[in-house]
C-alpha cells in the first residue's frame, strides 16, 4: 500500500492538478469526435458538424447552410458511431485497469481473460439461434450472460487446477477463450448460412451499426460500472500490493475480486454486444495512463476512460480511411497496434 501511495505522490508532484489533465484529455476527445464526424467518403467541414449539432440541440440557433443529406450523415450515421466508439473504448480501458489490479498482472485484459469471447458467444447465440425473444435487450443480455459465464469459468478452472498465481490465471483465461471461441464457431457452423455475414461483425468488431436508439444501453452500464470502479479505487490500490495487505485493511478479498469480475463481465458483455470483439484496449491504455499519472487508481480510472475513448475513436477513423470507401473492421486496427504494444511490454518486463 505504501508503495502505491508513494507512486501516487510522485505522480501528483509531476502533475499537481488531475483536473487539468482531465480537461486537456476531454478537449482532445472533443477534437477527435469532430474529426471522426468530418472525415469519410463525403468530407464535411468542422463548422458544418458543429452547426448541425447546435441546430439539433436548439433549432434555429444557427442559420442552416447545409443540405439535408449532409445533416443526415452527421447526425444519423457518424455522430452515433463516434459516440459508440468512445463508450466502448472507455469501458474496455476501465475494465482492463480493474482486472490488472485484482489479478495483480499487468497483462490482464478482458480479451485475454476470455470475457470478450464469452460476450461474443452470447451475442452469436442470440443472433443465430434463440432469436430476439426480449426485443432489443436480447443481444446485450445474452452477451452479458456469456461474458459472466466466461469469467466464472476462468475462476473455476484456476481454482480447480490450483492456478493461484496471477500469471497462471491469465493462462487459464487464454485457454478458456480458445474453448469459448471454438463453441462460437460451432454456433456459426450450425446456424443459418444467410446470417453468417451478420455474425462476422461480432468476430471482427466494428461500429457501423451504431444507432441513437441503442446508445442508451452501453451509456447506462458504463456510468454504473465506471462509478463502481472509481468508488472502489482505494480498494483497487490495496489489491495491487497483495491479498494479505488488502485483508489487513478490511477488504474481503475473495468477494471483492469476484464482484470486480462480475462488473467487468457486465461492462464488457454490453460493449461487445454493440461492437463485437475488440482486443488489447484494456491492456494498453492503463499502462500508458500509469506512465502519465502514476499508479493511484483515483487518477488511473478516469484518465483511462478518456484515453480509451480517444484511442478507439482514432482506431475507427483509421478503419474508415485506410481502405475507403470500404470499412475495415476496427478489431484489425486495435489488434495490430495492441499486438505491437504487447510485445513491447513483454520486452520491457524482461529488461527489468
Amino acid at each position: 500500500m505504501a508503495s502505491t501511495d508513494q507512486k501516487g505522490k510522485r505522480a501528483g508532484g509531476r502533475f499537481p492538478s488531475l483536473l487539468l489533465i482531465l480537461l486537456a484529455a476531454f478537449f482532445v476527445l472533443l477534437v477527435s469526435i469532430t474529426i471522426a464526424i468530418s472525415v469519410g467518403a463525403v468530407p464535411i467541414s468542422a463548422s458544418t458538424v458543429w452547426g448541425v449539432l447546435a441546430n439539433r440541440l436548439s433549432p434555429e440557433l444557427v442559420e442552416q447552410t447545409w443540405s439535408r443529406g449532409r445533416e443526415a450523415i452527421v447526425w444519423d450515421v457518424r455522430f452515433p458511431r463516434a459516440l459508440l466508439a468512445g463508450l466502448v473504448g472507455a469501458g474496455l480501458a476501465m475494465v482492463g485497469a480493474a482486472l490488472q489490479s485484482v489479478t495483480r498482472n499487468p497483462l490482464a485484459d478482458p480479451h485475454l481473460l476470455g470475457i470478450s469471447s464469452g460476450g461474443a458467444f452470447g451475442a452469436i447465440l442470440a443472433l443465430m439461434h434463440t432469436g430476439m425473444f426480449l426485443g432489443p435487450l436480447t443481444v446485450p443480455l445474452m452477451a452479458f450472460l456469456g461474458a459472466l459465464g466466461a469469467a466464472v469459468l476462468v475462476l473455476g478452472v484456476a481454482r480447480m487446477t490450483g492456478a493461484t498465481s496471477a500469471d497462471k490465471l491469465i493462462l487459464s483465461g487464454v485457454a478458456v477463450s480458445f474453448i469459448i471461441m471454438s463453441g462460437a464457431n460451432m454456433l456459426i457452423f450450425l446456424g443459418d448460412p444467410r446470417a453468417t455475414q451478420t455474425v462476422v461483425f461480432w468476430m471482427l468488431g466494428g461500429f457501423g451499426l451504431a444507432q441513437w436508439s441503442q446508445l442508451v444501453y452501453p451509456l447506462v452500464i458504463f456510468l454504473i460500472c465506471g462509478a463502481y470502479f472509481w468508488i472502489n479505487s482505494g480498494a483497487l490500490n490495496a489489491m495491487t500490493v497483495g491479498d494479505e495487505t488488502a485483508s489487513t485493511l478490511g477488504i474481503p478479498v475473495t468477494r471483492f475480486r469476484l464482484t470486480m469480475f462480475v462488473m467487468g463481465a457486465l461492462l464488457t458483455g454490453v460493449m461487445v454486444a454493440f461492437s463485437g470483439i475488440i482486443g488489447f484496449v484494456g491492456l494498453m491504455i492503463p499502462h500508458i495512463v500509469r506512465l502519465i499519472v502514476g499508479g493511484s487508481y483515483t487518477r488511473v480510472l478516469p484518465l483511462s476512460a478518456l484515453l480509451g475513448a480517444i484511442f478507439m475513436i482514432w482506431s475507427d477513423i483509421a478503419a474508415r480511411v485506410l481502405m475507403a470507401p470500404e470499412d475495415m473492421p476496427v478489431g484489425i486496427v486495435t489488434g495490430l497496434v495492441g499486438g505491437g504494444f504487447f510485445l513491447w511490454l513483454l520486452g520491457r518486463r524482461n529488461r527489468r
